[in-house]
């Protein structure tokens, strides 16, 4: 026998087993309306009533819709309501500004956008066939609870969700993951994280980060606790820590960053730090440095797991977590060991390249480029998924990522392609040339980072560039470095000698990747 996986075993099992347990608690402090405290039928009969929504709306099966939001227990529910029932949901970051949210609802063709209200003035020129801001009037028009959504013919194989990545090109490529993708990575993570029903989980993570790295399906299938947070602050995570005795989160070293250093303002004032010998926290996003590592466990007192992957992966392939041949190492050694990408997660096969690049064969990797065949023929071939990250797998088959050999930089767990930054710098009238690399950064991970010559006579400074920039991109996307040149490295044929640029960075940093 074979039944069809899709995301909908991990809502159903959970109104099944877990009916009247507490599902979720959502954000109370944010624009829109609240959700408040739910059970687990409760959530599941509002993602039935998105479904019957989109049926009135008309939007059929494999149809696109797309959710520009902070972390809301609303885009929680989607997850299910929307992929569940045989549409495809488009999660978008709420970080981008209006002209690239607008390329993603045109090359996705999504025919319905939520839009959180924080964001309705900046997205307000966005158009899309219905346009809903969250909230009540989305509720009111999505939610149709007196009628029973249509059928799905459940098929595995159909796209659960399309996800927005930045990567080498100037514009972001959607990854097209299917429920077979979904399915298998958060049974995989949550088996290897030994998630169960006693978990409280804390959304820490960007829920459109690849589905929260598709945790939240596994929490939500053992029947765990979601606590929606939707402003990261390391004291606001270690009250909410304290308040709902959560277990469990997920994020960049940047977040892991900031609650370590809340954590030792409270020691400083003799107060004690929540969650300790209690929180597991899962770190992704850039390999962080051994001495955040280290503090996670003598500061917070907390169990530190790395794992790498990315959304084109699902995102899971590697795993780095404690064993016991870790036990008896000191602090140090042991945040060493840590330091590495991981091992191979279950049903994964990870090799390397003859030129060094990091590969992965798994039931996780994605289906393809949604509309872009070239780029996905680019990506899978010969059998595996090429990472565009260098490194080795050592002896004892872990891996580590030495060095990038796709031009992303990784800043604070967000992918940023160097690619669309110079292109964006690049419409200044003043700006005759623009290199854009990452250097290191003890709080970010990598600083985006401009090399800008300008044309004569111009007297731009470093404000008035990045002021451009922010025009054209996100924040986050944006250089927050400028350094002018008289000219860039390049090869006899032109082309930037991005290597040589870095080199003075990276100087004394063993990977070049921070």
């Amino acid at each position: 026998m074979k039944v069809a996986l899709t995301v909908n075993d991990f809502l159903k099992r959970a109104e099944l087993v877990y009916p009247d347990r507490e599902a979720l608690v959502d954000e109370p402090d944010q624009p829109a309306e609240s959700w408040g405290s739910i059970d687990y039928r409760e959530m599941a009969r509002r993602a039935k009533a998105m479904a019957a929504g989109l049926d009135e709306l008309g939007i059929g099966v494999g149809e696109r819709v797309a959710m520009v939001s902070h972390n809301s227990a609303r885009l929680l529910t989607a997850l299910f309501g929307v992929s569940g029932s045989g549409r495809v949901l488009v999660p978008i970051n709420f970080r981008l500004v209006a002209a690239e949210v607008e390329y993603i609802i045109e090359h996705s063709g999504a025919r319905l956008l939520l839009v959180d209200p924080e964001l309705e003035e900046a997205l307000a020129d966005v158009q899309c066939e219905r346009k809903l801001i969250i909230g009540a009037d989305s509720d009111a028009v999505l939610m149709k609870f007196d009628t029973e959504p249509a059928p799905w013919e459940a098929d595995e194989d159909a796209t659960a969700t399309i996800n927005y990545t930045s990567g080498t090109t100037a514009r972001p490529k959607g990854v097209e993951l299917t429920h077979r993708n979904v399915w298998i990575n958060a049974t995989t993570f949550g088996w290897h994280m030994g998630v169960s029903d006693r978990d409280v989980y804390l959304h820490t993570l960007p829920q459109f980060h690849c589905n929260g790295w598709g945790m939240l399906y596994a929490v939500s299938g053992m029947g765990g606790k979601h606590v929606i947070i939707r402003k990261i602050d390391g004291h606001e995570i270690l009250q909410r820590v304290d308040e709902h005795g959560v277990t469990l989160m997920c994020g960049a070293p940047a977040v892991l960053n900031m609650v370590i250093d809340a954590a030792e303002e409270l020691i400083a004032e003799g107060k004690p730090v929540p969650g300790r010998d209690r929180v597991r926290i899962v770190v992704a996003g850039a390999p962080p440095p051994t001495s955040t590592i280290q503090k996670t466990e003598e500061v917070l007192g907390w169990e530190f797991v790395q794992i790498y992957g990315l959304t084109e992966t699902a995102p899971l392939i590697t795993m780095n977590r404690g064993r016991a041949e870790f036990d008896e190492l000191s602090p140090t050694e042991r945040a060493q060991k840590l330091g590495r990408a991981g091992a191979p997660s279950i049903g994964t096969t990870m090799a390397v390249s003859p030129d060094g690049e990091i590969m992965a064969r798994s039931n996780t990797i994605m289906k393809g480029y949604w509309e872009q065949p070239d780029q996905t023929d680019a990506a899978i071939k010969d059998g595996f998924f090429h990472t565009g990250d260098g490194g080795t797998i050592d002896d004892d088959h872990y891996v580590v990522i030495s060095d990038r050999k796709k031009d992303v930089i990784i800043t604070g767990g967000e992918n940023v392609s160097s690619i669309e930054v110079e292109d964006a710098i690049f419409q200044h009238p003043e700006i005759t040339e623009v290199a854009v690399i990452g250097i290191p950064d003890e709080k970010w991970g990598e600083l985006v980072t401009a090399l800008v010559v300008t044309t004569p006579g111009s007297d731009l400074d470093q404000d008035a560039v990045i002021a451009h920039t922010r025009t054209l991109l996100a924040g986050y996307k944006c250089p927050k470095r400028i350094e002018f040149r008289d000219e860039l490295a390049r090869t006899a044929t032109g082309k930037l000698q991005k290597f040589k640029l870095r080199e003075p960075f990276w100087d004394g940093v063993n990977r070049q990747v921070n």
